[in-house]
C-alpha cells in the first residue's frame, strides 16, 4: 500500500520501519528531519512537508498528544485539505475521546474516512512488530487497513464502527497500567523497607499471583530502579490520565483511583521527573517510605 506516515518518535519510527519491511511504500515526515533520514536509509521516502506526506490514499499519524494532532490536521500542517477524496486517516496516537469525535466528523465532511487505531505495547514491542492494535471505524475501511495492522502487530482488536471507542479503550488500558505501577511501587517500597530483596520479591509475584507480561515488565524496571531512558515518559502518563478523567467526567463515571494516580504523576513531573519512565512512580513511593 501507498502510505504517508507522520510522527517518528520511538513508537512511530519502529512502526514505519515495519511497514517498509512488509513491502509497503512509506513516505515519512517528521519535524526533526534526522529521524526521517534514518528511515530513508532503510527504504522509506522523505516528505518535505505534511502536505507532501498527505498525497497518498492512506495517512498514518503517531503523535504525542491532542495539540500535535490538531496542528497536523487542522493547523499549519492542514492535513485535512491535503488528503484527497476517499483517503483514510489512521490515527494511532493516544488522544482524547473528544478530539477523536471531532476528527471523525471533519474527515466525513471532507469526503474522507477516519480510523482510530491506538496500540498497546512499549517501544521494544513496536520494534518487534508485536503491538496490539485497538481499531474502530467503518467496517470497509478497517478491512482496507488490516494489511497495515498485520505488518506492525500481533493481533488487532476491533471495537466497533465508532472511532472514539478505540481511544476510550486505550485510555482505560493506560489507566489500568498506571494504577498497577502505583500499586507495585507501594508494594516494593513496603517489602524493601522490611528487608526483602526486590528481585526475590519480583520472582515470587510473577511466578504466583501476577504472571502477566505487564507485571514482569514493570516489576523488573522497579526492582532494578532503572527509570531512564524512558520507554514511556511520565509526562505522557500524566497526559493520558488527564484524558481518561476527562472521558470519565463526560460519561459521569467516578474514577477515584485515577484521580490519585493523576496527582502522583503531577507531583513527579513537578519534581523534574517528566522525562523519566512513568514507572518512576515507584521512585516516589520509595522516597515516601524513607528509602
Amino acid at each position: 500500500m501507498d502510505v504517508g506516515f507522520i510522527g517518528l518518535g520511538q513508537m512511530g519510527s519502529a512502526i514505519a520501519l515495519n511497514l517498509v519491511k512488509a513491502g509497503h511504500r512509506v513516505v515519512v515526515y517528521n519535524r526533526t528531519r534526522a529521524k526521517a533520514e534514518a528511515l530513508a536509509a532503510q527504504g522509506a521516502e522523505i516528505a518535505e512537508s505534511v502536505a507532501e506526506a498527505c498525497r497518498r490514499p492512506v495517512l498514518m499519524t503517531m503523535l504525542a498528544d491532542d495539540a500535535a494532532v490538531e496542528s497536523v490536521v487542522f493547523g499549519d500542517g492542514n492535513a485535512l485539505s491535503g488528503l484527497g477524496q476517499g483517503a483514510v486517516h489512521i490515527s494511532m496516537s493516544t488522544i482524547s475521546v473528544a478530539l477523536s469525535e471531532r476528527l471523525t466528523e471533519a474527515h466525513r465532511e471532507a469526503g474522507q474516512s477516519y480510523v482510530a487505531a491506538p496500540v498497546f505495547g512499549r517501544p521494544e514491542a513496536a520494534a518487534a512488530a508485536k503491538l496490539f492494535v485497538v481499531a474502530a471505524g467503518p467496517e470497509a475501511q478497517l478491512a482496507r487497513c488490516q494489511p497495515l495492522f498485520d505488518a506492525i502487530g500481533q493481533r488487532t482488536f476491533v471495537v466497533g464502527d465508532k472511532p472514539s471507542s478505540a481511544n476510550l479503550v486505550k485510555l482505560s488500558g493506560n489507566f489500568l497500567l498506571a494504577a498497577m505501577i502505583e500499586c507495585l511501587g507501594e508494594a516494593f517500597a513496603l517489602t524493601r523497607k522490611g528487608g526483602v530483596d526486590p528481585h526475590a520479591y519480583l520472582e515470587i509475584l510473577t511466578s504466583t499471583l501476577f504472571s502477566a507480561p505487564a507485571y514482569k515488565t514493570y516489576g523488573t524496571i522497579i526492582a532494578n530502579q532503572q527509570y531512564e531512558p524512558a520507554g514511556f515518559a511520565m509526562s505522557l502518563g500524566l497526559k493520558d490520565i488527564r484524558l481518561a478523567l476527562a472521558a470519565a467526567d463526560a460519561l459521569s463515571t467516578p474514577m477515584p483511583v485515577a484521580s490519585l494516580v493523576h496527582d502522583h504523576f503531577l507531583s513527579g513531573v513537578a519534581q523534574g521527573a517528566g522525562d523519566s519512565d512513568w514507572s518512576a512512580l515507584a521512585r516516589f513511593a520509595a522516597a515516601n517510605a524513607g528509602l
